[in-house]
């Protein structure tokens, strides 16, 4: 009767696993990335463009998205102003701004949380840090 299965984004982009993207990338739409980015990752201002990472991705530089879907691994601050949804493989280390978060049981933040205040653009990290019991 009710569906709660979250639609999957529309991939208008896949980056595969051996890829390997040195530099900053700016994109809109779906991206979806199984390979490695060395550089920031940011979405067109205005538009609902969504990030999936999946368990053999990772990312080495700051993540401007408004919805994430990440199960691989961040090293820097992510920033997803609508929604970000953290499964069991999941690793950040950096600070996280979100709209809505959604987190599974194993993955793990090493930064600050700050949920985005609506009708704005911009968080301020609370102190201290999260982290979720791997098992």
């Amino acid at each position: 009767m009710f569906n709660r299965e979250p639609r999957q984004p529309r991939i208008d982009t896949l980056i595969g696993r051996s890829t390997r993207l040195q530099g900053d990338l700016v994109f809109s739409g779906g991206l979806h990335l199984d390979g490695r980015i060395v550089g920031n990752v940011t979405a067109e201002p205005g538009t609902s463009s969504s990030l999936s990472v999946s368990e053999t991705a990772a990312i080495e530089g700051a993540v401007d998205v408004p919805i994430v879907v990440l199960h691989g691994s961040v090293t820097g601050d992510i920033c997803a102003r609508d929604r970000l949804v953290l499964g069991a493989s999941a690793r950040v280390q950096g600070n996280v701004c979100y709209g809505v978060i959604e987190m599974t049981l194993g993955a793990e933040i090493t930064g600050k949380l700050a949920q985005v205040p609506e009708g704005t653009g911009q968080a301020s990290p609370a102190e201290g840090s999260a982290q979720a019991p791997a098992g």
